[in-house]
């Protein structure tokens, strides 16, 4: 069933990185480190089929196969009315027109998924100023701090750390209330993230260490939310989660 086919969003971020060149791993090596069954006789969503093919050049995305790929992930609701809005008015100057033909890029594709993470907490306003001070001018890459892939696969790292590792590992000083731990751990996390941004200049450092953790926090806030509709939903129906 395609329920079954779940990506975190390290596994999205380690698909992007595998389609735009940043690794040597395949998007099939991805796919098939992530389900230990035969990825060939599945029968797996039809925007997996296509990203599994071998491409000889940079493979495109539709904004309906974008929706597609979005709504893998984990604790993610990508309604296609909602990007077709997204990208015409509310974050048109991130998103910027399709630049292969009438497809888009999988760092447009990150850009999207960025922004879904960001809404859980931050209006559009605050998504474009925030996400302009790393980018810069959209249809300028040379000009960006960091790429969207780069900046989705690091704070996708940290989220996945924190929900794959006891808490005692995670945290330098044994005191202070777990919010507090957390929220320590989420600053240590991203501090030691800065050096893989390669070639980010001393003053700009700032800048990406706090737009990273304001990326952890909004999804933190994402999967409390849909943690919480979890335990909504079964209180509705009398079940146990």
């Amino acid at each position: 069933m395609v329920e079954t086919f779940t990506l975190t969003r390290k596994n999205m971020a380690d698909l992007l990185l595998s389609l735009n060149g940043g690794t040597n791993r395949t998007p099939l090596m991805v796919l098939q480190d992530v389900w230990s069954i035969d990825l060939s006789s599945a029968e797996m969503p039809p925007i997996l089929q296509k990203i599994m093919k071998p491409a000889k050049k940079e493979i495109g995305f539709s904004l309906k196969e974008i929706v597609s790929l979005g709504n893998q992930i984990e604790f993610t609701s990508f309604p296609q009315s909602t990007i077709q809005n997204w990208v015409k008015r509310d974050v048109k100057g991130l998103i910027g027109s399709p630049k292969l033909g009438k497809k888009y890029t999988t760092e447009q594709a990150a850009m999207l998924f960025i922004v879904e993470d960001l809404k859980a907490t931050l209006d559009f306003d605050s998504i474009r100023k925030i996400l302009t001070l790393v980018f810069n001018n959209i249809e300028d890459t040379t000009d960006d701090i960091v790429n969207p892939t780069d900046l989705y696969a690091a704070y996708a790292s940290i989220f996945d750390k924190i929900h794959h590792r006891p808490l005692q590992a995670k945290i330098s000083s044994p005191t202070g209330s777990v919010n507090q731990l957390i929220d320590q751990y989420i600053k240590e996390e991203c501090q030691m993230m800065l050096p893989s941004f390669n070639g980010v200049k001393e003053e700009n450092l700032n800048i990406v260490l706090n737009v990273l953790i304001v990326s952890v926090l909004t999804v933190q806030s994402s999967y409390y939310q849909a943690v919480t509709k979890e335990y909504v939903n079964a209180a509705l129906l009398g079940h146990r989660v």
